[in-house]
């Protein structure tokens, strides 16, 4: 395979005020156009944030007073006061919580439904290892229930993971039930980038100078406690940091994860399917792409055609330097070198989680 292929942003975002970390995207039910960007400012309050971008890299609005806000997930469909909502999680690593935001049916802006005292997460652990930092949400297909999956800062070498039950509290607000510990750690390094694959079931997450492990992410399947797949161990410069899932149609489609570079981070792309025969053989490096970020912690990808600018979906990558997010579209990194990728079936959907 040739080396890292480059790819050139389309737009940057505009800046955050301190630290931009980890970014997520809102795709908008009707006017995929209107689709949001979501980042994190991650300081300690009050200046800490939920910052929301436009597919134009404005800034919309920025939710503050949040303590060290690390990283962000979004999912649809989320059961509350006897309809549904789509939601963006936040991990509050200083307040050992989540915080949760409604996200306006029509892109008008976010709102915290948090249950404050209700949200707390990693309880038992101490110092760094009560602090969570990454963080996935998965919506179980068969019933519907939100779940997130919470990194710390540190933890053990079993049961690193914890996962939550999101949920109505009674109130028209979101409690977390804690559900299961798993996964495992490596002990180098620490664990921060987790992404969900809520159409096939499985959750991903990196092991910064280890590789990429692979569960299920329904807590109640019977293989749950058993890790699936570890790949990704060779070939990285840098951490293994962000995870993001391309998918083509309900099957088939591309892993991202980044390899945390200073000047220029890559974006090494795997196999979502496995090998032929084998779903969980993930270990074929297909592409690198390179995209002039500087030190990328989180990442984002939709195959979603988000209007005429980003027709076949998008990557969002962290640019630490400049504090802000880099926009590429999705056929850029598809076509530039070899070999050429593949972009999502005309006419793919996957329900509520909008790709």
């Amino acid at each position: 395979m040739q080396g890292p292929v480059e790819i050139r942003a389309v737009l940057a975002t505009a800046a955050v005020a301190d630290d931009a970390d980890d970014p997520a995207i809102w795709i908008h039910p009707s006017d995929p156009a209107r689709s949001l960007i979501l980042g994190t400012n991650k300081v300690k309050s009050p200046r800490g944030a939920l910052v929301v971008f436009g597919l134009d890299g404005a800034i919309r609005q920025v939710a503050g007073e949040l303590d060290r806000p690390n990283n962000v997930d979004v999912e649809y469909g989320l059961r509350l006061g006897g309809g549904t909502v789509d939601i963006a999680v936040v991990t509050e690593r200083l307040q050992r919580r989540l915080r949760v935001f409604r996200i306006a049916a029509d892109g008008s802006g976010i709102t915290d439904i948090t249950a404050f005292g209700q949200t707390g997460v990693l309880a038992g652990r101490t110092g760094a290892g009560a602090e969570p930092m990454g963080i996935a949400l998965y919506r179980r297909p068969r019933d519907g229930v939100v779940f997130a999956i919470v990194a710390p800062k540190t933890g053990p070498r079993e049961g690193y993971l914890e996962q939550y039950r999101l949920e109505d509290n009674g109130e028209g607000r979101v409690r977390a039930a804690w559900v299961r510990s798993f996964g495992n750690f490596s002990g180098a390094g620490e664990i921060e980038a987790v992404a969900v694959d809520d159409t096939l079931g499985y959750v991903y997450y990196a092991d910064e100078r280890c590789g990429i492990h692979k569960y299920h992410a329904d807590p109640s399947h019977s293989g749950a406690p058993l890790e699936l797949a570890l790949f990704g161990q060779t070939g990285f410069s840098g951490d293994r940091e962000g995870i993001a899932i391309y998918e083509r149609d309900a099957r088939t489609g591309y892993i991202v994860c980044t390899d945390q570079i200073k000047g220029s981070s890559q974006y090494r792309i795997y196999r979502r399917e496995g090998a032929p025969g084998k779903p969980h053989d993930h270990s074929e490096l297909l592409k690198i792409a390179a995209g002039g970020a500087h030190s990328t912690d989180g990442i984002e990808v939709t195959s979603a055609a988000l209007g005429p600018r980003f027709p076949h979906g998008l990557l969002v990558a962290m640019n630490s330097k400049d504090r802000n997010f880099l926009l590429y579209r999705w056929e850029d990194v598809a076509h530039s070198g070899t070999p050429k990728l593949r972009m999502a079936k005309a006419g793919f959907a996957t329900g509520d989680r909008r790709r």
